[in-house]
């Protein structure tokens, strides 16, 4: 090879070497900004899943709050279901001594009925015993 040939073969390796350089830099810098941009990506994931993470936190507290006043709507059921039995059996108790009442004022009256009747029938024996009397003294007389 002429030696005018060999700086030119250099100056072309160098161009080379110069240019798979900058494609070396440009590539780097291609990296460089693919990984900024997962970074910043993976970074708002992660702010993504703790928000994700807080409302669930937020949804299980309103599910733990729901279960209680579920819990407290079943047991005041229940207390009015015992309230409402033992209601129902004083009521059942009042019925019946209502109706213990009604057929004591009903032999009561019965009673009374029969106080009169037997006044009444001693009131007629008197009449008789008087009006027998008043003839006695008629005939006397």
């Amino acid at each position: 090879m002429p030696d005018d040939q060999i700086p030119e073969q250099h100056r072309q390796q160098a161009e080379t070497v110069r240019a798979r350089d900058e494609d070396g830099r440009r590539a780097a810098e291609a990296i460089r900004q693919l990984t900024e941009e997962h970074r910043i990506a993976g970074e708002s994931a992660r702010s993504e899943a703790e928000q994700f993470r807080r409302l669930a936190e937020q949804a299980r507290e309103v599910a733990d709050q729901h279960r209680a006043a579920l819990e407290t709507v079943r047991s005041e059921q229940e207390e009015l279901r015992k309230a409402a039995e033992m209601a129902r059996s004083a009521a059942e108790e009042a019925r019946m001594a209502a109706e213990d009442a009604r057929h004591a004022a009903m032999d009561a009256v019965r009673a009374t009925a029969d106080s009169l009747q037997a006044t009444l029938d001693s009131m007629k024996v008197v009449e008789d015993m008087r009006r027998t009397l008043r003839d006695i003294r008629s005939a006397d007389n």
